[in-house]
C-alpha cells in the first residue's frame, strides 16, 4: 500500500493528513513537539469553517469592527462585503492550541499515524523517500514512504533536505494579555492594526481579541528581530489606557517567510504553508493559505503516487495554485510596498480605509480569497480619492518641513 509522510502537524500538515486519509492513502504525521503552540494572531476568514467542515465552537471571537490607526489618522469601520451576510461577514479569531489540535486529532481519528519526533533529514531515491528522525528519548528511527509533504514551517527540514535556500524572514512578536471583563468589552468584536515607525517600520502592529485575553503584537521585516521587543513595548505604551489593567500571560515569537518559493513541488515532495513561503506579505496571514496548500498538495500526491515526479506534482499543485492565487499575491505584495514604507504611505493608507469602496473590496478579497476587478466606476472613484489624499498628505508634510526649518533657523 502506498504511504505518504507529512512533516509538521500544524494546520497545513494536519489538513494534508486529513485529505490523504479521505483519499484512502496511508499517512504518517510526524510532529516535533505535540505541545508546541505556534505564535499567531489567529485571524481566519469564515470560509475556513465551511471549506473544511470545522465546528464554529473553535471560534473565540467574531470580529465585526476593524480599526486602522496611523500616527495622524484613526479609521474604524464594519466588516462588510459587497453582499452583506451576517453569517459570513466577520473575521474569526481562534487560538492555535485549540484550532490546530482539533484538525490534527481529526486526522488521527481518520487513521493517520501520529509520531512525535524531530526530523533530521530526508533522502530521496528513485523508489521513495527515507526520513530519519529522533524521538523524545534521543533514539533514531527511519520512516520509508513514497512521498513527503513538508509542512514544517519557515525553517523547513524538508526544504533543507531538498537543497533549497532559506527564505527572507520577517518576525512576529506578540504578548497575550488577560484583561478584566470591563476592558474586554471594548475588544470583544474589534480588531485593530497600528502603523508607524514606533511600532513597526515596514509592516504593522495589531491587537486581536481571544476568549479571555487579547493578543497584542508587532510584525517587522528582515533584519529587525532585535528591535521587536522594543516595538512591542511601544505599542503597549501607546495603548496603555486600553491594555494597562491587563495581566501578561505569555510572550510568543515566530519568523515568517516573506516570499513564496519558486516551486512548491519536487520529485516525491511538496511544500506547503510557511515551508513554501505562502504567507501573505501585506497581512502576514498564513492559516488559510497553509490549509489550502496542504489540501491541494495532498490531492496532487495522492493522484500521482505511482509517479510523484516534480513535473506531475507541479501540474496538479503548483499550476492550479498560481492560476487561482497569483493575482492575490502580486496585488498584496504591491500593496505592502506602497502602504507601509514611510509616513506618507501610511497616512494615505489609513485615510483610504475610510472609503466604503476600499472597505468592500478589501473584505471581498479577504473573505473569498479571490480578487475580482472592480467596476470601472468604482476604480475611478478610488483613483480620484487616492490622488486627492496623496496630494493633501504630501502638501501637509511639505508644510510641516517648512515650518520646522523656519523654527530651527529662527
Amino acid at each position: 500500500m502506498s504511504r505518504v509522510l507529512v512533516v509538521g502537524s500544524s494546520v497545513g500538515g494536519s489538513t494534508a493528513a486529513n485529505t490523504l486519509r479521505d483519499l484512502g492513502v496511508e499517512t504518517i504525521l510526524l510532529e516535533r513537539d505535540l505541545n508546541y503552540v505556534k505564535p499567531c494572531g489567529g485571524a481566519v476568514p469564515p470560509r475556513v469553517f465551511s471549506d473544511w467542515d470545522l465546528p464554529h465552537d473553535l471560534i473565540d471571537r467574531k470580529v465585526t469592527i476593524a480599526v486602522v490607526c496611523s500616527p495622524r489618522h484613526y479609521s474604524e469601520f464594519p466588516v462588510l462585503s459587497s453582499h452583506p451576510a451576517p453569517e459570513t461577514d466577520f473575521i474569526a479569531m481562534v487560538r492555535r492550541e485549540k484550532f490546530d489540535r482539533y484538525i490534527r486529532d481529526r486526522a488521527v481519528r481518520k487513521g493517520a499515524e501520529l509520531i512525535e519526533g524531530k526530523l533530521e533529514h530526508v533522502e530521496f531515491g528513485p523508489r521513495g523517500i527515507r526520513a530519519t528522525y529522533e524521538d523524545k528519548r534521543n533514539k533514531t528511527h527511519i520512516i520509508e514512504a513514497d512521498a513527503v509533504i513538508g509542512a514544517d514551517g519557515a525553517y523547513s527540514t524538508v526544504a533543507k533536505s531538498l537543497g533549497l535556500e532559506r527564505l527572507p524572514m520577517a518576525v512576529a512578536y506578540q504578548e497575550r494579555i488577560r484583561l478584566p471583563a470591563h476592558a474586554m468589552t471594548y475588544w470583544e468584536k474589534r480588531a485593530a492594526l497600528y502603523l508607524g515607525d514606533d511600532v513597526s517600520p515596514d509592516l504593522y502592529a495589531w491587537v486581536f481579541p481571544k476568549y479571555d485575553h487579547v493578543a497584542a503584537g508587532i510584525g517587522a521585516g528582515a533584519g529587525k528581530t532585535k528591535a521587536a521587543r522594543q516595538l512591542l513595548a511601544n505599542l503597549k505604551h501607546k495603548l496603555r489606557d486600553q491594555l494597562g489593567e491587563g495581566l501578561s500571560v505569555k510572550f510568543e515569537a515566530h519568523h515568517l517567510p516573506m516570499h513564496p518559493r519558486k516551486h512548491l513541488s519536487y520529485d516525491r515532495a511538496a511544500l506547503v504553508g510557511d515551508a513554501a513561503g505562502l504567507v501573505q506579505q501585506t497581512s502576514g496571514e498564513g492559516i488559510y493559505w497553509a490549509m489550502k496548500s496542504g489540501e491541494m498538495a495532498a490531492r496532487a500526491i495522492a493522484k500521482h503516487l505511482d509517479a510523484p515526479t516534480a513535473a506531475n506534482l507541479r501540474q496538479d499543485y503548483d499550476a492550479p495554485w498560481w492560476k487561482a492565487y497569483r493575482p492575490t499575491y502580486l496585488f498584496l505584495a504591491f500593496l505592502q510596498r506602497i502602504s507601509y514604507n514611510g509616513d506618507l504611505q501610511r497616512e494615505i493608507f489609513a485615510k483610504m480605509c475610510d472609503d466604503p469602496d476600499v472597505q468592500r473590496l478589501t473584505f471581498d478579497g479577504y473573505l473569498t480569497k479571490h480578487i475580482e476587478p472592480a467596476p470601472w466606476t468604482v476604480q475611478m472613484r478610488i483613483t480620484r480619492h487616492w490622488l486627492s489624499t496623496a496630494v493633501h498628505e504630501w502638501m501637509r508634510q511639505q508644510k510641516e518641513k517648512t515650518s520646522s526649518s523656519s523654527a530651527s533657523s529662527g
